[in-house]
């Protein structure tokens, strides 16, 4: 971590250098995390087919992402939810309902393009760290 008030986090994705952009924008206690697809850049930048994987591998990069910053899926209080289809919406929510439960965040979800056809998801999510006992 840093000493500043405001950094930065990068997953190393080739999107983040292109666009000019960070995964994530700490400002304690808030985590802004950006849209995230799911490619896995640990694996060399794949991607499944399946909508559910892509929603997990969303999740995984997001979690490491939320560590780095100190905090964790649990502390998620807003997701937005980008589609490519309508027919992926439910085999996305299913996967977000297993993963968040009580108290669960808001979410918006919305249909809509992405610049890569391979993409079927993409989660933005911001996180409130729990304050320390």
């Amino acid at each position: 971590m840093s000493d500043k008030t405001r950094w930065t986090i990068s997953s190393g994705s080739r999107f983040e250098e292109m666009a000019g952009y960070s995964r994530a924008v700490v400002e304690d206690p808030w985590v802004f995390v950006s849209g995230t697809a799911g490619y896995d850049f640990a694996g060399g930048g794949t991607i499944s087919r399946d909508p559910a994987e892509q929603t997990r591998q969303c999740l995984k990069t997001i979690a490491a992402t939320l560590e780095k910053a100190g905090s964790s899926l649990s502390d998620i209080v807003r997701v937005r939810v980008y589609v490519a289809s309508r027919e992926d919406v439910m085999a996305v929510s299913k996967v977000l309902g297993e993963t968040f439960s009580d108290p669960r965040p808001t979410n918006t979800t919305i249909v809509c393009g992405f610049a890569m056809e391979e993409m079927k998801v993409e989660l933005e999510v911001t996180a409130l760290k729990q304050k320390s006992a």
